[in-house]
Protein backbone atom coordinates (compact mmCIF):
# COMPACT_ATOMS: atom_id res chain seq x y z
CA UNK A 1 0.00 0.00 0.00
CA UNK A 2 2.92 2.38 0.78
CA UNK A 3 4.60 1.41 -2.61
CA UNK A 4 1.67 2.59 -4.61
CA UNK A 5 1.02 5.45 -2.46
CA UNK A 6 4.99 6.52 -3.20
CA UNK A 7 4.48 5.97 -6.66
CA UNK A 8 1.57 7.84 -7.05
CA UNK A 9 3.39 11.15 -5.13
CA UNK A 10 5.95 10.56 -7.76
CA UNK A 11 3.20 10.88 -10.85
CA UNK A 12 1.68 13.32 -9.33
CA UNK A 13 5.05 15.64 -8.79
CA UNK A 14 5.72 14.61 -12.22
CA UNK A 15 3.01 15.71 -13.87
CA UNK A 16 2.52 19.23 -12.11
CA UNK A 17 6.39 19.58 -13.10
CA UNK A 18 5.76 18.82 -17.10
CA UNK A 19 2.56 21.09 -16.58
CA UNK A 20 4.83 23.89 -15.20
CA UNK A 21 7.42 23.42 -18.26
CA UNK A 22 4.64 23.41 -20.54
CA UNK A 23 2.98 26.63 -19.03
CA UNK A 24 6.39 28.30 -19.25
CA UNK A 25 7.42 27.62 -22.74
CA UNK A 26 5.14 30.34 -24.50
CA UNK A 27 7.39 32.66 -22.16
CA UNK A 28 11.12 31.26 -23.92
CA UNK A 29 9.18 31.15 -27.59
CA UNK A 30 10.39 34.95 -28.41
CA UNK A 31 10.29 35.81 -32.17
CA UNK A 32 12.21 38.51 -34.39
CA UNK A 33 11.11 40.35 -37.36
CA UNK A 34 12.70 40.05 -40.42
CA UNK A 35 13.43 43.99 -41.05
CA UNK A 36 15.90 43.70 -37.56
CA UNK A 37 19.73 43.65 -37.48
CA UNK A 38 21.29 40.01 -36.97
CA UNK A 39 23.16 41.37 -33.59
CA UNK A 40 19.87 43.01 -32.47
CA UNK A 41 17.72 39.93 -33.08
CA UNK A 42 20.37 37.79 -31.36
CA UNK A 43 20.62 39.99 -28.07
CA UNK A 44 16.98 40.38 -28.42
CA UNK A 45 16.52 36.19 -28.39
CA UNK A 46 19.09 36.12 -25.75
CA UNK A 47 16.87 38.29 -23.72
CA UNK A 48 13.73 36.24 -24.53
CA UNK A 49 15.57 33.05 -23.16
CA UNK A 50 16.90 34.75 -20.03
CA UNK A 51 13.57 35.98 -19.10
CA UNK A 52 12.11 32.34 -20.03
CA UNK A 53 14.31 30.81 -17.48
CA UNK A 54 13.76 33.40 -15.02
CA UNK A 55 9.78 32.57 -14.88
CA UNK A 56 10.71 28.94 -14.99
CA UNK A 57 13.24 28.81 -12.00
CA UNK A 58 10.53 31.19 -10.43
CA UNK A 59 7.92 29.33 -10.51
CA UNK A 60 9.89 26.38 -9.74
CA UNK A 61 11.01 27.52 -6.66
CA UNK A 62 7.77 29.07 -5.20
CA UNK A 63 5.83 25.92 -6.71
CA UNK A 64 8.02 23.61 -4.76
CA UNK A 65 8.32 25.86 -1.44
CA UNK A 66 4.91 26.16 -1.65
CA UNK A 67 3.96 22.52 -1.63
CA UNK A 68 6.50 21.39 1.03
CA UNK A 69 4.83 23.63 3.38
CA UNK A 70 1.52 22.46 2.54
CA UNK A 71 2.56 19.06 3.03
CA UNK A 72 4.59 20.26 6.22
CA UNK A 73 1.89 22.44 7.79
CA UNK A 74 -1.08 19.46 7.15
CA UNK A 75 1.64 16.77 9.00
CA UNK A 76 1.88 18.98 11.98
CA UNK A 77 -1.64 20.04 11.97
CA UNK A 78 -2.95 16.46 11.96
CA UNK A 79 -0.10 15.26 14.27
CA UNK A 80 -0.80 17.28 17.19
CA UNK A 81 -4.48 16.66 16.56
CA UNK A 82 -3.76 13.08 17.02
CA UNK A 83 -1.67 14.07 19.92
CA UNK A 84 -4.28 16.24 21.75
CA UNK A 85 -6.64 13.46 21.75
CA UNK A 86 -4.34 11.21 22.99
CA UNK A 87 -3.42 13.50 25.94
CA UNK A 88 -6.08 16.35 26.58
CA UNK A 89 -4.82 17.69 29.80
CA UNK A 90 -1.42 18.22 27.29
CA UNK A 91 -3.40 20.35 24.60
CA UNK A 92 -1.74 23.89 25.78
CA UNK A 93 1.67 22.53 25.29
CA UNK A 94 0.99 21.25 21.81
CA UNK A 95 -0.97 23.78 20.20
CA UNK A 96 2.31 26.01 21.11
CA UNK A 97 4.50 24.34 19.85
CA UNK A 98 2.39 22.88 16.53
CA UNK A 99 1.85 27.00 15.91
CA UNK A 100 5.87 27.71 16.33
CA UNK A 101 6.18 25.18 14.22
CA UNK A 102 3.86 26.40 11.62
CA UNK A 103 5.53 29.65 12.09
CA UNK A 104 9.06 28.50 10.84
CA UNK A 105 7.30 26.61 7.79
CA UNK A 106 5.70 30.09 7.01
CA UNK A 107 9.13 31.59 7.46
CA UNK A 108 10.87 29.55 5.40
CA UNK A 109 8.15 29.75 2.33
CA UNK A 110 8.14 33.80 3.00
CA UNK A 111 12.04 33.28 1.83
CA UNK A 112 11.27 31.58 -0.86
CA UNK A 113 9.03 33.94 -2.12
CA UNK A 114 11.62 36.98 -1.24
CA UNK A 115 14.66 34.89 -3.48
CA UNK A 116 12.04 34.68 -6.33
CA UNK A 117 11.45 38.72 -6.18
CA UNK A 118 15.24 38.65 -6.55
CA UNK A 119 15.43 36.18 -9.07
CA UNK A 120 12.50 38.66 -11.33
CA UNK A 121 13.83 41.48 -10.50
CA UNK A 122 17.87 41.62 -9.39
CA UNK A 123 19.28 38.70 -11.82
Amino acid sequence: MKKLFARKKIGVFALVLLLAMALAAPVMAAGTTDTEEPAAAAEEQSEGTTIGMKSIAAGLAIGIAAAGGAIGMGLATAKSAEGISRQPEAEGKIRTMMMLGLVFIETAIIYALLVVILIIFVL
